[in-house]
């Protein structure tokens, strides 16, 4: 999947979840952050801009790891991002144990 793609795909999981995306010209120390917060209640993620679109696309891949997507269809690429970037729990430990034997 090239890197618009798995941006775009990105953008339409934020939308499920109700994270607002948004692109701002960001300056000084400022340029080429961005990331998750909350504004007036409302999840967004601010990106700079001048953001390559491949790392438009991490940044939206560290922000949304932190939502439900469980019960969202999304393309194999994108769940593999999202749940790569999770923390792993002891549960997981577990399936993993089991599966490999």
């Amino acid at each position: 999947m090239k890197a618009e793609q798995m941006t775009e795909a990105l953008e339409q999981v934020a939308t499920q979840v109700g994270v607002r995306v948004r692109y701002e010209t960001m300056t000084g120390a400022t340029a080429g952050a961005g990331g998750l917060c909350k504004l007036k209640g409302q999840w967004t993620v601010i990106i700079d801009r001048r953001t390559p679109v491949a790392d438009r696309a991490a940044m939206l891949i560290e922000a949304l790891a932190e939502f439900d997507t469980d019960a969202l269809f999304l393309p194999p690429r994108v769940r593999e991002a999202l749940q790569s970037r999770r923390p792993r729990t002891a549960g997981d430990a577990g399936t993993e144990a089991a599966l490999s034997h």
